[in-house]
């Protein structure tokens, strides 16, 4: 049988490996065996992060919606209420949107959820 060389393959390994880290700070980017510890570290936390950010970006559209219906003389809980009184099914990334883009067309949703008062 010949002999299998796999300079090639290991080599390949390695520079996906140092590709992945590609950015990152000290020796981390650059060193093969502080590379592949700081990859394992990294793809453990990757899922955390995008939790994380969902959640953020669910508060923030929250305080933008907030601020609007304060705006208007009431409360984002009873905003939030009338409009699913009314069925009216438009999220919280649409409204914070037009609250801070399009504050005629919020002012219409908001007079359109709160009209059953």
């Amino acid at each position: 049988m010949t002999r299998v060389k796999r300079g090639t393959i290991a080599h390949k390994k390695r520079e996906a490996v140092l590709k992945k880290t590609k950015g990152y700070k000290w020796g981390r980017k650059s060193k093969e065996k502080a590379a592949k510890e700081a990859l394992l570290h990294a793809q453990s936390r990757m899922l955390r992060g995008r939790k994380e950010k969902k959640r953020n970006y669910r508060t923030l559209w929250q305080v933008r919606i907030n601020a609007a219906v304060r705006a208007e003389g009431s409360t984002y809980s009873k905003f939030i209420a009338a409009l699913k009184a009314q069925k009216i099914v438009i999220d919280r990334k649409i409204l914070a949107e037009l609250a801070q883009k399009h504050p005629e067309a919020f002012k219409m949703v908001y007079n359109k959820a709160m009209q059953a008062k």
